[in-house]
């Protein structure tokens, strides 16, 4: 779902919120055992938020009806908060700034996700409340600390999400899911009523399916703007394209059992962003890799002591282990005034040569560099998830603003994404960059016939940005049929009596699809074509009656064959 999408559904009367909201009852119930929920969604609660909709206009409220979930360590006033934690629980009275803004704008909060305890930890499986699934490969880690709110809109039961972040979470658990997942300077989202982990560093994030989606979000987040005729109004970032994309210099870091297939996924995505139209330049990231070094080898693991450390003493056995043994961390280490002084004067070298580098110019790493299954995370629960902040743990240290964008999968149900980092005051580049790299997502499209290399409507492909990729064949299930049409094309159609027939594969960016589309005549269509090696894959099909007035040119295996033949068959003999 997106908002957009739920938008028209209601505007045009073919879905209700309370309908929507006895579907997410069921459906959470239904799966349940992937341990999305802290507090599910029960109509008892939400009721309240469906009532206050019929004293609003939809048109005057930017997210009016949409269903969100939210990250147990935000307060919403009535709903049990526990952070993980049930020794901890406390029932607020008054909800998160950010989640008052939210309702205040129509959207409906539906109820508390899992997360890894007190935020601490980075691959969801950190909870007493049981450890959250992947959503597309259950064995997998769904990635933390925002572990149930990313699956909850993975799964459908939510269109976006709350999650926190301040070493990654709001971007690690995005990827692994196949989202989008925003993070926003420091101090840009409210986050009062929220649990601290570490409260200088600590943001609210947002997960949604499109980009669209997560930048309405931000635009309510904010708060509303001064408007014109003394009407406040809520105002999107605006979009520009920064002068340079930074990648990566250096040979990366990749890990667990997927890092070749990592590996590969990051340098398909290398190309895409080779297809915005911006610079790039490869550039030394030490630097990134030094300030990470401070997020938990340095005195900030302190501040996480600050605010927990005494509930942690009075309360032995009530954490888990883990994450006490972390928050415990800065005891064994011994951090005093003075190591919290000489890492700020660190940390302020790096923040300067940072802006230095990112003056005009939007970062590009992987968002995660492999990923785990839940049994080696237990297995090693400390290097498993150290490695999943490898290139997450700098951002809100030198307080860049993010955004996790998926990106080509790595494998089968095998998700795999980058991030793109701005400094303070580029958000509009951050937004420029990603909504350019998000147009270069494409689909594998199988032709047939005159959209072939060398044929009159390679053009129309060509229009559209397409690019050949490889010449294959369909599975032994097809006719090719000579069309009774002007110019003659090939029909193909789906027979159990069938043959392999020659087919090209191009890749077409999914924003010029429809456009593509709309050029193709009766009786072709777009619809799955099985391949010989078993694979499926989007391409042309023909219907069936166009056979009736058709040649059957099966025997030829392919279109160019056929029209070879036709061409010697038609040219007189010379000499």
């Amino acid at each position: 779902m997106t908002i957009s999408t739920l938008k028209t559904m209601y505007k045009n009367g073919k879905l209700t919120p309370l309908a929507l909201m006895e579907d997410i009852i069921r459906q959470a119930e239904q799966e349940k055992e992937h341990n999305i929920w802290i507090t599910p969604p029960v109509l008892a609660h939400i009721q309240p938020y469906l009532d206050k909709l019929e004293q609003m206009n939809p048109d005057e409220y930017p997210l009016w009806g949409i269903p969100f979930a939210i990250k147990d360590n935000i307060d919403l006033a009535g709903v049990t908060t526990t952070a993980g934690c049930p020794a901890y629980s406390y029932q607020p009275e008054k909800s998160a700034d950010i989640i008052t803004r939210l309702v205040e704008a129509g959207a409906i909060p539906i109820g508390k996700t899992n997360l890894d305890q007190f935020a601490t930890g980075l691959v969801g499986t950190r909870s007493p409340f049981g450890e959250t699934h992947n959503a597309l490969k259950p064995e997998l880690i769904s990635g933390g600390s925002s572990s149930g709110s990313a699956v909850a809109v993975a799964r459908g039961q939510a269109v976006f999400s709350l999650g926190t972040d301040t070493a990654g979470s709001g971007r690690v658990p995005a990827a692994l899911n196949d989202l989008v997942g925003y993070k926003s300077n420091i101090g840009d989202w409210p986050t009062r009523g929220v649990v601290p982990a570490c409260a200088t560093l600590d943001c609210v994030t947002v997960f949604a399916s499109t980009l669209d989606d997560v930048y309405l979000v931000d635009a309510v987040a904010r708060g509303k703007q001064p408007g014109g005729n003394g009407k406040d109004k809520y105002e999107t970032i605006a979009s520009v394209k920064p002068q340079k994309l930074l990648l990566p210099k250096e040979p990366l870091y990749f890990y667990g059992e997927f890092k070749d297939a990592y590996r590969t996924a990051w340098e398909a995505a290398v190309r895409r962003l080779e297809l915005c139209g911006i610079p790039i330049e490869y550039v030394d990231c030490s630097l990134f890799n030094k300030t990470s070094s401070l997020l938990y080898d340095g005195p900030w693991v302190a501040e996480r002591w600050s605010d927990l450390g005494e509930f942690v003493e009075n309360h032995p056995g009530d954490i888990f282990p883990v994450t006490e043994q972390i928050l415990r961390s800065s005891l064994v280490k011994g951090y005093d005034a003075a190591s919290v002084f000489t890492a700020l004067h660190e940390l302020r070298e790096y923040k300067e040569q940072a802006d230095l580098l990112l003056k005009d110019a939007v970062l590009v790493m992987p968002t995660c560099g492999g990923t785990w299954t839940r049994e080696q995370v237990a297995v090693s629960p400390v290097s498993t998830n150290s490695d999943m902040g490898h290139y997450t743990n700098h951002c809100n240290l030198l307080d860049l603003n993010a955004v996790a964008l998926p990106s080509d999968y790595a494998g089968e149900q095998l998700p795999f994404g980058i991030t793109m980092f701005a400094m303070r005051g580029q958000e509009n580049m951050l937004k420029g960059a990603a909504g350019e790299f998000m147009k270069t997502e494409a689909i594998e499209l199988a032709v047939c016939g005159l959209h072939m290399r060398g044929f009159p409507l390679e053009k129309q492909l060509l229009d559209c940005d397409a690019s050949f990729i490889r010449s294959d064949r369909t599975a032994p299930c097809y006719r090719l049929i000579r069309l009774n049409s002007v110019p003659a094309k090939p029909g193909l159609i789906r027979s159990e009596q069938g043959s392999s027939i020659a087919v090209e594969v191009w890749r077409i960016p999914i924003g010029r699809l429809g456009e593509f589309i709309r050029l193709v005549p009766a009786p072709l269509g777009i619809g799955r074509i099985k391949l010989e090696d078993e694979s499926e894959i989007t391409g042309f099909i023909c219907e069936p009656y166009a056979e009736i007035n058709g040649e059957d040119i099966t025997g030829y295996g392919g279109w160019a064959a056929a029209e070879l033949d036709r061409f010697q068959n038609d040219t007189p003999a010379t000499g």
